[in-house]
């Protein structure tokens, strides 16, 4: 894995998601740990899973993060509040 040498806002989440998962947990639980587990955390109802009349916040990803974490590095595009900022 590498050293990210501090604090990088967006990616350090990925290495989180890495240390998480070489401490013991589930892929599939560091990726909740992310996304819909800290929404409901912070009471952020819009966003935190894939439903109709949501933020629509989404990261697509070459891979299976589920099987291999780092795989969340493999970014193929991303849409913030349903608008597309890839190719």
């Amino acid at each position: 894995m590498p050293h990210l040498g501090g604090l990088a806002h967006g990616v350090s989440v990925h290495h989180e998601m890495q240390l998480l998962v070489q401490s013991g947990l589930s892929p599939i639980d560091a990726l909740r740990s992310a996304t819909s587990v800290i929404a409901k955390r912070f009471s952020l109802s819009d966003r935190g899973q894939i439903a109709e009349g949501l933020r629509a916040d989404l990261v697509l990803v070459k891979g299976n993060p589920i099987k291999d974490i780092s795989d969340t590095l493999s970014i193929v595009g991303i849409w913030k509040e349903g608008i597309s900022y890839h190719n």
